[in-house]
């Protein structure tokens, strides 16, 4: 009790700078001359189409039946096959006992489609997933290589880790393109994931590095006493402890990595942001969409925060 008594008046002054900041925004909002039309946003998320129902074949009609507000119509060809399509009532374009034609119109029915921001998510989604599976792959076989004692190894996790943290990702993503794509013949899709992959992986061999080299030596020592040969130590006793120690940075890794996957946008990849700048260039409402993609951002890398923090308490009961 106490210690909310002393706590409330920092979140009251909290609560206040967010106010000043909201109210600064909308104050801002109010002097550029811009019409809001957030009423167009959620169709680029879901909408309703109607698909016309064309006559299959030459033939027909037979019976039309309404249940439920939708119309089940047979037709009969003129060889005798039957089929039976459903419409909804009020679209109905034919009757009893009517001859139609193959291709025909009889009727529509009304479908949700996915939307362009919903399938850019869920691009981005699937892009960063995999990206970030590949590139912990590549990250760890660095970082093992990192610290390896064969001078080969050694070197070659080196010069990679330099030469990509040396570069920019754009700039990356243009070589893996432009370059191994046209070399060999790879679509823009396993391009994009590939640079992904590759630049968040000299990430991670750090990090992992990192947190294999801040296990004390005596965990080595004292599983090689016991039996284990360097494999077996660093697969049982070092890495084990060193994830719970690099989670956070890993975390931070991924969480930049969704955020970087809008560049892949540049090599026509249709993520959220370049669904975003479609729906922009049809609809001219540039501050709403830009807005409502900032917010599919902050979702999706706050679940995956919510997530790590979630592993980390687990990982924290077991010590």
């Amino acid at each position: 009790m106490n210690r909310y008594k002393r706590s409330w008046p920092w979140h009251l002054l909290t609560a206040l700078i967010l106010f000043v900041l909201a109210a600064g925004l909308w104050v801002a909002t109010k002097k550029i001359d811009y019409t809001w039309r957030w009423n167009r946003v959620p169709q680029y998320f879901m909408y309703q189409d109607e698909t016309l129902v064309p006559s299959p074949f030459d033939g027909r009609v037979v019976t039309v039946a309404h249940s439920g507000g939708s119309a089940h119509i047979k037709i009969e060809s003129d060889k005798g096959e039957t089929k039976t399509l459903k419409v909804e009532s009020d679209s109905l374009k034919v009757s009893e006992s009517e001859e139609v034609y193959d291709g025909d119109y009889l009727g529509s029915v009304s479908e949700w489609h996915v939307g362009p921001l919903t399938a850019g998510l869920w691009t981005t989604l699937w892009i960063s997933a995999a990206a970030s599976v590949i590139g912990m792959i590549i990250g760890l076989i660095t970082g093992l290589c990192r610290i390896s004692q064969n001078p080969t190894l050694r070197n070659l996790a080196i010069y990679y880790i330099e030469l990509i943290r040396g570069t920019p990702l754009l700039v990356q993503l243009f070589i893996f393109y432009f370059f191994l794509g046209t070399v060999l013949d790879i679509s823009r899709i396993v391009a994009g994931v590939s640079a992904l992959a590759i630049f968040a992986g000299a990430y991670v061999a750090e990090i992992i590095r990192a947190g294999i080299q801040s296990i004390a030596k005596g965990q080595m020592e004292a599983a090689r006493s016991l039996g284990m040969n360097v494999p077996q130590a660093m697969i049982h006793i070092i890495l084990p402890q060193a994830f719970k120690r690099i989670l956070p940075p890993l975390a931070g890794q991924f969480i930049s990595l969704i955020k970087d996957s809008s560049l892949v946008s540049v090599i026509a990849i249709t993520d959220l942001t370049k669904s975003g700048r479609e729906v922009i260039t049809s609809t001219f409402a540039t501050f709403e969409i830009w807005f409502v993609v900032a917010a599919l951002y902050l979702l999706l890398t706050s679940g995956l925060s919510q997530v790590i923090a979630w592993v980390e308490r687990r990982l924290s009961v077991s010590d």
